[in-house]
């Protein structure tokens, strides 16, 4: 999967909106940060994640979900290489780190991302 590939589809979830944050592109649902590109370096992305989430994702594709480093990775911030990623766990991983950082309220009235 490319950057581009990862981009749209960071983009396809209802209010998403790119923005950047430490010389990184980023995507934000109501100001607040679901995905970045870029980090820690090109392609790789990150995906905001519980650490629930991160052990499912880490234990599916272990050469492409693994934790950030540090504190933010004990928190379920997962970088994503994104040259060995499948597609489809991106785009899963992408839904459930939208849906970690939206408001309930706008996750319980969107039935499914806008294109892909």
């Amino acid at each position: 999967m490319s950057a581009d590939e990862f981009r749209r589809m960071a983009l396809s979830f209802p209010e998403a909106e790119e923005s950047a944050h430490m010389d990184h592109p980023d995507f934000r649902v109501r100001g607040k940060i679901f995905a970045t590109l870029g980090y820690p370096a090109d392609g790789w992305g990150m995906v905001k994640l519980t650490a629930e989430q991160q052990e499912l994702f880490g234990h599916l594709e272990p050469q492409a979900f693994v934790p950030a480093k540090g504190a933010w990775g004990r928190g379920g911030a997962t970088n994503v290489k994104l040259g060995t990623a499948s597609k489809s766990l991106v785009r899963k991983a992408l839904l459930e780190a939208w849906g970690n950082t939206a408001p309930k309220s706008l996750v319980r009235k969107s039935d499914r991302p806008r294109g892909s």
